[in-house]
């Protein structure tokens, strides 16, 4: 398997939702022309209250804050969308999610090349 070099930030929930509930929509106030695939990090915040947090954290263990959880494509960027996960201003159009072993390191705003270990990069086994 060929991983990117490029990642996005995304906090959880929504990591979550596009690795494993079909959210096929990142919303954004930016709008980009990269297409291709992206790395999944998981950002060190949760996007919602605390009570939130640990209800999500206790339905899905698995997941983490703080590193590269998964991988995706960009295959648009559009500004109207019938997804019903369609909210922001832009919208990258997402396809082919892929679930990796969680590797911990630090995020960044907009695309970057997180600084890690790249042999670690391997996809997540699901349990049958």
């Amino acid at each position: 398997m060929i991983f990117p070099r490029k990642a996005i930030s995304i906090r959880q929930p929504w990591c979550h939702h596009i690795l494993f509930d079909g959210k096929d929509i990142e919303n954004r106030d930016w709008q980009t022309r990269y297409r291709g695939p992206v790395l999944i990090h998981a950002s060190a915040t949760f996007d919602g209250p605390a009570a939130e947090r640990r209800e999500f954290e206790a339905m899905h263990p698995q997941s983490h804050l703080g590193g590269i959880v998964g991988m995706v494509e960009i295959t648009d960027c559009v500004s109207t969308s019938q997804s019903s996960w369609f909210y922001g201003r832009y919208g990258f159009v997402l396809r082919n999610p892929v679930a990796l072993d969680f590797i911990p390191c630090k995020g960044a705003l907009g695309f970057f090349t997180p600084d890690f270990d790249r042999s670690l990069l391997k996809a997540r086994k699901e349990a049958a």
